[in-house]
């Protein structure tokens, strides 16, 4: 069996060699068919040019024989003429065929010479393809040897990556794990930071009633040590004054325990005398009441805040009172103080102007130097008494307005600075910028207090008591818990948000988009209430502003056409379109506290003020 096997592949691939054979035959010999043929022919027409040639040398020597007899014989001339006549005919006959012969002869040859020139071309162009056909073959052999090496390199990559796959997935499950430790570590981390919070505070509030008590008890003992003797006091009646003496009396007893020690003046000093005991409480009464105003906190601030006005009902901007030229070239920022009586506004010339407004007029103060780059947001803090800049430096200005002069630069940023607000106090601030980072500031330090990453750009920020709120170029509000170290909330929205403004009751957010509209968010529920568009609004820019008005009851913003459009929170609908001033996208807007103001700037370096 294994021998017919062998024979039966020995002749299988012979059979194959001459099926080949056989292929290149048929190939080959169909390139030279025409030229076969030809040939053929021409080699039929020789033979047939023999032929002829062979005959007439026949009939010439048979002409030959009877011119002899004529020769021979010496009678009879008519015979031999008569036999001239038609040798001369037959010769005739065969010179023309001859000179046919001899024109097909060489017609023939020059036939034979174009042939022979076609079959050296034909040679030379089997020689070529041979030739080439040598070349590919060992084209194809090199690339075959090529692909052979390629498919050993692409079997020791594959058996690379799967090492390296392997490695990949070891290193992401301890990924996995590591981010699990540092997840637990993180939650353990506030934990025991929370837990020593709440000890400090125990302790304090421990080491405080400590203290306490023992002044308690060392007044007691001094008062013991004073009180040994019996008190008496002599006052003349005259001299008395029964309204001084019966205020600070009556004071002490009520901060005392709500019960009056005393309901009438001192007349005399027989109608007048103090026990040990009411002493006592008199003097503790009045102690508890210096310490309490000894740990509340005031301050001149704190003076200045119960000043700031407070509008019960806006008025809706109808006309033109003032029109400026703030800047050199395009405003980005404004911003009305918390006392209503100073404008604040900001250029890509690196200046913040602040301007007097008195009996609707717009009077320029004094300018703000200092900033390397284009102002982009403002803030005043709760007293009025430092304004608080973001520039495209990546930095943020920090100025006392007494003194022009600036108190502090906040740097920390890797890209230009979107927004800067101040928290519920003046010492504490938080910004937002194209770094992907929103940062928050200790101002008594002058230092970063914490970073937040976040995936997109920052475009505007606001704080509510302890929530961080920022609105992203990737269409997203996102809250963030100052208290803690993860984003608490998401909600999307149809654009790239420009701006975020929150009501003076912080129930609610309005929020301006690259959609052209602008959203008012419940901050109870975390969802969008209301949806406000028109036609004819286009948000200008990446950095448009829109805000409520003072009262909550109206939304205002400009758009690119340099209209201001306000609507109604109420009735949701549009109230009404201030143009005709604005010759160029309006950026920014402000509403004064009191209500009674607008201001709106563009890009057109104009400020106009609206009452």
């Amino acid at each position: 069996m294994a021998a017919a096997a062998g024979s039966g592949g020995g002749s299988s691939w012979k059979r194959h060699i001459v099926r080949q054979l056989q292929l290149r035959d048929r190939a080959q010999g169909g390139r030279f068919l025409d030229l076969v043929q030809a040939y053929t022919k021409l080699l039929e027409k020789s033979s047939l040019l023999v032929h002829f040639t062979e005959k007439l040398q026949a009939e010439s020597f048979d002409l030959q024989a009877p011119r002899l007899g004529w020769e021979a014989s010496d009678s009879g001339l008519e015979p031999a003429l008569g036999s001239t006549e038609g040798l001369h005919a037959l010769k005739m006959k065969y010179q023309g065929q001859i000179a046919e012969l001899k024109d097909v002869s060489g017609e023939l040859a020059y036939r034979i010479i174009e042939l022979n020139k076609l079959l050296k071309a034909k040679g030379c162009q089997l020689e070529e393809q041979k030739t080439r056909l040598a070349s590919l073959n060992g084209r194809i052999s090199e690339l075959e040897a090529e692909r052979q090496q390629l498919e050993g390199r692409a079997e020791e990559l594959g058996r690379g990556n799967s090492a390296r796959k392997e490695e990949y997935d070891a290193l992401r499950e301890r990924y996995r794990l590591c981010e699990g430790e540092l997840r637990r570590a993180a939650e353990r981390e506030y934990e025991l930071l929370e837990r020593l919070v709440q000890r400090k505070a125990e302790a304090a509030e421990y080491q405080n009633k400590k203290n306490e008590r023992v002044k308690q008890a060392q007044l007691s003992r001094e008062l013991k040590k004073a009180t040994k003797r019996t008190v008496s006091i002599d006052v003349e009646p005259d001299k008395v004054k029964p309204e001084e003496v019966t205020a600070p009396v009556q004071e002490l007893v009520e901060l005392d325990g709500r019960e009056k020690l005393w309901k009438r003046p001192f007349r005399s000093a027989s109608a007048t005398s103090v026990t040990l005991a009411q002493c006592v409480d008199v003097f503790k009464g009045f102690l508890d009441f210096r310490l309490k105003r000894g740990n509340s906190i005031s301050s001149v601030s704190e003076a200045h805040y119960r000043c700031m006005p407070v509008c019960l009902v806006a008025c809706l901007p109808s006309r033109v009172s003032d029109v400026q030229e703030a800047h050199f070239s395009e405003v980005n920022a404004v911003k009305f103080s918390p006392s209503s009586n100073v404008l604040a506004t900001g250029g890509t010339d690196r200046l913040v102007r602040l301007w007097n407004v008195a009996g609707g007029r717009l009077e320029s103060r004094q300018t703000l130097e200092g900033a390397n780059g284009s102002i982009t947001s403002i803030e005043f803090d709760p007293s009025g008494c430092q304004v608080l800049a973001a520039s495209y430096n990546k930095a943020v200005q920090l100025w006392q307005i007494r003194d022009c002069k600036s108190k502090e630069t906040l740097t920390g940023h890797a890209d230009k600075v979107t927004a800067a607000k101040f928290r519920s106090t003046r010492h504490q601030a938080v910004t937002g910028s194209r770094d992907r980072t929103v940062k928050e500031w200790d101002l008594g330090k002058g230092a970063c207090c914490r970073t937040i990453n976040v995936v997109s750009y920052c475009n505007d920020v606001v704080c509510c008591d302890n929530v961080i709120i920022s609105g992203h170029h990737d269409k997203k509000i996102r809250f963030w818990d100052s208290r803690g170290p993860r984003c608490t909330e998401v909600i999307p929205v149809e654009g790239k948000v420009t701006s975020l403004h929150i009501s003076q009751d912080q129930m609610h957010l309005l929020c301006c988009s690259r959609d052209d509209t602008l959203k008012v968010i419940d901050l109870r529920m975390n969802n969008v209430r209301q949806v406000f568009r028109a036609d004819g609004f286009k948000c200008g820019s990446d950095w448009t502003k829109a805000i409520f008005s003072p009262d909550k009851s109206y939304a205002l913003v400009g758009s690119s056409d340099g209209s201001l459009y306000l609507w109604n929170m109420e009735s949701g609908k549009l109230e009404a379109i201030l143009s005709g001033e604005h010759r160029a996208s309006v950026n920014a807007v402000a509403w004064c506290f009191s209500g009674h103001s607008v201001v709106s700037v563009d890009q057109g370096r104009k400020v106009v003020l609206w009452k």
